[in-house]
């Protein structure tokens, strides 16, 4: 392969060519980094270039043994340990990144003998990158809270940790697929999860308008709680109220992704609907919220989400779901398509991830034109579920007009009924 690309070199020459190159590379980026420092740095463009050719040499001549190279990379080790012990006595922040690159270095010569030339060039790029980028990484780092490390260490233990090791197939008389059990819970975590960092992300800029957008995709039934909790002391009526709508709005497309992630067929019956629904509650809930109040003082953002990916709450949602399945596959076998419609009205009362997540997997006991009603049914009892809640909640006069507005869309949620069951 070697010998292809330049037929004029031997294949060694070509090896060795490209080891000096990516070795010198990373020993150039180390000597801008020595010459900007006023203290003891290792290693720069000659240096790096002889660790990795020592790689290289160590590899042709130990062939397909490993030890040799070990060995070798043990040697290297020691003398990059006596740097760093050098750099512990004469720095007050001694760094370890270059001998690191050091022993990167060599392991990059190794390769390149063996042809493994891809990861060879991305080990040496990726080198440069993270020690060129030292500074803006070191600030990322300072903009992340402790907190938002541990939840993403949470997110991954959801999905890269527990999931992959659940048993793919169904047990029991209602057939329990404890890996989709777990998918499920993953694929709500994560819709959660962006939504959650979205907000964080943006925390402290934009309005309420921005607040109930992601929100709405956070939770739009807790959006639409502090929304009307927040309007007794803000004299906001047409803002609060047209907040609360496109939150719901909102709600629409998180449900257009929670369904086509496990239900391509549900999905095609659903997504023009449900995509009609967010357009025009999003449009209307804006439109609404620009009509002039009483205060004339743009309210400032305040709400903050907690963290969605608890991992009790995560347990949590599991057992509502496997509750749901179970329920929603005895309503269908033994009522029919009243008993899953009566279900989905008391599921839309409080959380319909659960519930639609359900109707999602129950294609073998209910029909899909059912399926899809319960969804329609489920979203629209939740959103005069909301409307209640924020009429209960607000000041009336924001009370009133979210009521009216959740009604309203809660009827336009129950059209597609009339073609969906035919």
């Amino acid at each position: 392969m070697a010998g292809q690309l330049y037929p004029w070199l031997p294949p060694e020459g070509v090896k060795i060519v490209l080891v000096l190159f990516l070795s010198f590379l990373v020993g150039l980026e180390r000597e801008e980094h020595k010459a900007a420092t006023e203290h003891y740095s290792f290693g720069g463009v000659r240096t790096f270039p002889l660790i990795g050719l020592l790689g290289y040499a160590l590899a042709l001549l130990a062939g397909p043994q490993l030890i040799p190279v070990v060995l070798g990379f043990a040697v290297v080790a020691a003398f990059l340990w006596l740097s760093y012990r050098h750099k512990l006595e004469t720095s007050s922040t001694p760094g370890v990144t270059s001998e690191m690159s050091g022993l990167t270095t060599y392991v990059v010569g190794a390769l390149v003998y063996h042809e493994h030339f891809w990861i060879a060039t991305t080990l040496s790029v990726a080198s440069v990158l993270l020690l060129e980028l030292k500074t803006g990484l070191e600030n990322l780092a300072k903009r992340f809270d402790p907190d938002e490390i541990l939840t993403f260490t949470k997110f991954l233990l959801l999905s890269a940790v527990i999931l992959p090791v659940l048993p793919n197939q169904e047990f029991g008389p209602f057939q329990i697929n404890p890996f989709k059990t777990w998918l499920v819970v993953v694929a709500v975590s994560a819709v959660s999860y962006g939504s959650y960092v979205l907000q964080r992300a943006t925390k402290g800029q934009g309005g309420v308008i921005l607040s109930a957008v992601l929100g709405g995709a956070y939770s739009s039934t807790v959006t639409t709680v502090v929304l009307a909790r927040r309007s007794l002391r803000e004299k906001r009526p047409h803002l609060f109220a047209g907040a609360t709508l496109i939150a719901s709005g909102v709600m629409y497309l998180r449900l257009i992704a929670l369904v086509g992630l496990f239900n391509w067929t549900l999905l095609g019956m659903l997504g023009l609907p449900f995509a009609v629904l967010a357009v025009l509650a999003v449009m209307a809930g804006w439109l609404w919220s620009r009509r002039p109040d009483e205060s004339l003082e743009e309210p400032k953002r305040e709400f903050e989400p907690k963290n969605p990916l608890d991992l009790r709450a995560a347990f949590l949602f599991a057992g509502l779901f496997l509750v749901m399945l179970i329920a929603t596959r005895l309503a269908a076998m033994y009522l029919g398509q009243a008993g899953v419609y009566t279900l989905a009205a008391i599921m839309g009362v409080a959380d319909v991830d659960p519930f639609v997540m359900g109707m999602t997997q129950s294609g073998q006991v209910t029909h899909l034109s059912i399926a899809a009603g319960g969804i329609l049914i489920a979203a629209a009892s939740n959103n005069l579920a909301k409307g209640i809640y924020a009429y209960w909640l607000s000041d009336r006069r924001t009370g009133l007009q979210s009521l009216c507005l959740m009604v309203t869309l809660a009827l336009l949620g129950l059209t597609p009924l009339f073609w969906i069951g035919r």
